[in-house]
């Protein structure tokens, strides 16, 4: 685990589990050492705080690397006809964002929350 200043150790691991899910709010996510946050095994950054609800099973999961891991099934994408699905979660407060919106901001509009930009990268492996 790579070491961020601005985060404890001891807040990234709080609540992590191996393989089984964690709740935040009211969604659960699916994943590998998924924290309070969402944060997880392959995303630890002190932004990585959304999870994501994949198109093919309903079920949040916090990256591509953990539904690849643990679905047991391949992914399909949001369609463009799709975008108004609530389909992103912010890990910090709990609140479900549009895909449209999400894709609008860079930050949570319910916390303020910064979301990593970084993740603009992997967007056409969640939606078309």
């Amino acid at each position: 685990m790579g070491h961020h200043p601005e985060v404890s150790t001891a807040s990234l691991w709080r609540g992590r589990s191996d393989d089984r899910p964690t709740e935040v709010g009211a969604t659960t996510v699916h994943g590998l050492l998924v924290d309070d946050q969402t944060r997880c095994e392959h995303y630890q950054g002190p932004l990585d705080v959304i999870a994501l609800k994949f198109a093919c099973c309903r079920d949040w999961y916090p990256c591509h690397l953990c539904h690849a891991e643990l679905a047991r099934h391949d992914v399909r994408r949001w369609s463009t006809d799709e975008r108004s699905t609530q389909a992103v979660l912010c890990g910090v407060c709990g609140s479900l964002l549009s895909i449209d919106a999400y894709l609008e901001t860079s930050e949570c509009p319910t916390c303020s929350a910064v979301f990593n930009p970084g993740c603009r990268l992997h967007r056409d492996l969640y939606f078309d």
